[in-house]
């Protein structure tokens, strides 16, 4: 099939590139010329595993190309994906103006009939507003063309989302057009191969409210879990032994809910906060989803409070070595990250910090911590613990997991370590003369 993919950020530039290694012809778009002008001479603008290679492969083979001019390219498309970023605005709702402005120029310029997906995640009734937009545009034109729009929400993880794509848990599609239900069906069918059952077709509303329901379920395991951690805290319970308890029954499972010091990335903090805003535009109030996003605001500065808690209320003269910034591991994202938090706490209590993280130092420096002037970066984990007063464990990146601690007592000016994901053996790092402070367990 031709397809054109309006949007290069993780989802677009994923997609379209799994899309062409089946053997479809894609066109991804962007209005930012430099970023196209970089991917057409394989400057990937993100890291994600095996996205480059992939990329490389399919733009060298012809069923990959990239353009800023999205007017041109529907003649020559089937299907069009909305891929583009829905910010989050003052109030908590999605932004869609990035949207509609993609769905005026489909309605401005398309000139055969064309299935129109959105994939960006978007809210409840935004497939109609798409629809309006291309159908008032063709009503100006004085033209008659079929299309249809439908919804076909990503569930990709950063860190694994070529994996996610490639072999889909499922893939929701939402619709009203049997015809064009069964081209979606098409499209997706090399990714399933034998067991089609993963394939859940539904109405547009349903599969727009599937991904916020599906990423605020997420994050309300992780914020109930981080709730369990800090009450375990103050009754002497271990709440890692508490997770395989809990874990082991089958109805509940071990996915999500490892405590430490809450979520951040592009999808749950937005996501969550736009099922809320749609909720309280239809005059209810979500009080469980609410909830969920305030133990998670809270539970970022956790870590900071143990530090605190430690070292006394005025960090002036002390420096802290900080191991990971991203807001997981696998990612250059530092979208709500945590370590943003922490390190602002800190350096506004007077610290400074020395940070290393494998791939998100740039973004660091460029974007969410560039005004914090008593932040540097290094280029080894083992030299930002040197001279540092308390080594901080922010994101579990594989090269953090099995570290030197030999070399680490030796580095700081004192043994003290503070793991916001629970990674280490407490009892090693006890033996070792260590001051460890986890998430959970007092």
């Amino acid at each position: 099939m031709k397809i054109t993919v309006v949007g290069t950020g993780y989802v677009g530039l994923v997609s379209g590139t799994c899309f062409a290694e089946m053997g479809n012809t894609v066109c991804c778009i962007d209005v930012d010329q430099k970023k196209i002008e970089g991917l057409k001479k394989g400057i990937i603008p993100i890291y994600e595993p095996g996205l480059e290679a992939m990329v490389l492969r399919n733009t060298a083979n012809g069923n990959l190309t990239f353009s800023t001019d999205l007017a041109s390219k529907l003649n020559d498309t089937d299907i069009a994906f909305i891929a583009v970023g829905t910010p989050m605005g003052e109030d908590g709702s999605a932004d869609l103006k990035y949207v509609l402005q993609v769905a005026q120029t489909i309605g401005d310029h398309m000139t055969h009939p064309l299935l129109v997906v959105d994939k960006s995640t978007v809210p409840v009734g935004t497939a109609d507003q798409v629809r309006q937009t291309i159908q008032a545009a063709l009503d100006k034109r004085g033209l008659s063309i079929d299309f249809h729009v439908l919804s076909n929400p990503e569930f990709l993880k950063e860190g694994d989302a070529i994996a996610d794509f490639m072999k889909p848990d499922r893939v929701v599609i939402g619709g009203d057009d049997p015809e064009a239900l069964e081209v979606m069906k098409e499209l997706y069918a090399p990714f399933f191969r034998t067991n089609m059952d993963r394939m859940i077709t539904m109405d547009v509303r349903s599969a727009e409210m599937t991904k916020y329901v599906a990423n605020a379920m997420l994050a309300t395991k992780i914020s109930f879990m981080n709730e369990v951690a800090n009450i375990c805290e103050l009754v002497g319970a271990d709440v890692n032994k508490v997770r395989v308890g809990i874990g082991s029954d089958s109805r509940i499972g071990y996915s999500f809910i490892y405590p430490g010091c809450g979520y951040g990335g592009s999808c749950f903090p937005k996501d969550v906060k736009a099922l809320q805003k749609t909720a309280l535009s239809y005059g209810y109030e979500p009080q469980i989803i609410q909830a969920v996003e305030q133990v998670n605001d809270q539970q970022k500065l956790r870590i900071a409070q143990k530090v605190v808690a430690h070292f006394g209320e005025d960090l002036s003269g002390k420096r802290f070595a900080v191991w990971g910034l991203a807001f997981k591991p696998e990612t250059d994202d530092m979208r709500e990250a945590p370590a943003i938090y922490i390190i602002q706490e800190l350096v506004k209590r007077g610290a400074s910090v020395t940070a290393f993280d494998p791939k998100a130092m740039n973004e660091a420096k460029e974007h969410y911590l560039k005004d914090l002037a008593r932040v540097s970066y290094v280029d080894q984990k083992y030299e930002a613990v040197q001279g540092a007063d308390a080594l901080i464990l922010l994101t579990e990146w594989k090269t953090f997991r099995s570290p030197d601690f030999e070399q680490i007592k030796e580095s700081l000016n004192e043994p003290v370590i503070f793991d916001g994901r629970n990674q280490y053996n407490e009892k090693v790092l006890s033996k070792m003369g260590f001051a460890y402070y986890q998430i959970g367990k007092k």
